[in-house]
């Protein structure tokens, strides 16, 4: 699987619905998001870019079934705030200004 829908944080918006290319998401009897097949996950990562709440969780690739590190974002105004989180709770932060994000 390459996403992790944290449920307590899902408040059933359907935007991460709604940005899935491979119509891979719904919303569940709850309303909360649930992806219909994992293993048919592209990793595009756009259900992550669209959720506010910060409820999706991305694998990175090489801890696929393995180690368990995950990707996050949020956004502070103009502000993306990549956070990667090892399963020993460590984490890296890196913070980009949307206003920079396409200078080389």
């Amino acid at each position: 699987m390459s996403i992790q829908i944290l449920k307590a944080k899902c408040v059933g918006c359907s935007r991460c619905v709604e940005s899935c290319p491979g119509n891979l998401l719904k919303l569940g009897e709850d309303q909360r998001a649930l992806i219909r097949h994992p293993e048919d996950c592209w990793g595009c990562t756009a259900c992550l870019k669209a959720c506010f709440t910060g409820a999706i969780r991305y694998y990175l690739g090489a801890d696929i079934g393995g180690r368990g590190s995950t990707l996050s974002i949020r956004q502070q105004g103009r502000v993306h705030i990549w956070t990667a989180t090892a399963p020993d709770g460590a984490t890296c932060t890196i913070r980009v200004d949307s206003r920079d994000a396409n200078e080389y």
